[in-house]
């Protein structure tokens, strides 16, 4: 049974978010303020944290960062915030995706399932078909290592996830509600900047030059796709 933290300071969301994913067989602890969900989070016995933005003690934000420095498992921001600079800021700390509130309780327990089945497989490891490699790009997936001219690169999780998909895929086309259907699992309707955002984080890491990309190309009027396999 797969265990997950809500970090959420108001009783009656956390109440419907814990219940909600108790029905769907899911061990679930809620915890009221930032400081103690980090280190709660941090005591490696939880599968994926839900984590509100808006904390007392630490804020979302804050506990995020800290999270990701340490641990891979995923991370689902929920947020009151509609400005796409806060859903920007979460996803370059490592979260792996967002929700708005209010939101329907069936769609959150869609979004857990569908990260958690995306990350028990990534993290299964496999020999066959272990090693991508494209032009000075490697990416192994057995130990989730992702170097560029033999140098790590350190990817947070849905950096990898997207860069694997990428490179499973090289030289197709692919839209933003394609690449986040396929990576996030769910109808990409309204979330092209959480697309965008890990591209332009994949090229700072990757790339040379990140203004002219020679790995994750930008097909006008089409979308992304991973240059060909040499």
């Amino acid at each position: 049974m797969s265990r997950i933290l809500i970090v959420e300071d108001d009783p009656a969301i956390a109440r419907i978010e814990k219940d909600y994913l108790e029905l769907n067989r899911y061990e679930v602890k809620v915890v009221e303020d930032g400081v103690a969900g980090l280190n709660e989070a941090l005591s490696g016995s939880y599968d994926m944290v839900l984590l509100d933005v808006m904390l007392p003690g630490m804020n979302g934000f804050d506990v995020c960062a800290r999270l990701r420095d340490k641990t891979d498992i995923p991370i689902l921001l929920v947020t009151a915030r509609s400005e796409d600079i806060d859903k920007i800021r979460g996803l370059g700390l490592g979260a792996d995706d967002y929700i708005e509130k209010p939101f329907s309780p069936s769609v959150l327990v869609a979004r857990i399932n569908a990260h958690l089945a995306r990350y028990a497989r990534l993290t299964s490891g496999t020999s066959q078909g272990d090693e991508l490699c494209i032009g000075a790009v490697k990416l192994t997936k057995s130990s989730r290592e992702v170097t560029v001219g033999g140098s790590a690169v350190e990817l947070k999780n849905k950096e990898y996830e997207l860069l694997l998909f990428l490179m499973t895929n090289a030289g197709n086309v692919f839209d933003r509600e394609t690449i986040y259907e396929r990576v996030w699992g769910m109808d990409a309707m309204g979330e092209s900047a959480t697309v965008a955002v890990h591209i332009n984080r994949l090229r700072d890491k990757l790339e040379r030059d990140p203004a002219s990309p020679e790995y994750i190309l930008t097909v006008r009027g089409a979308g992304y796709r991973f240059r060909a396999r040499d």
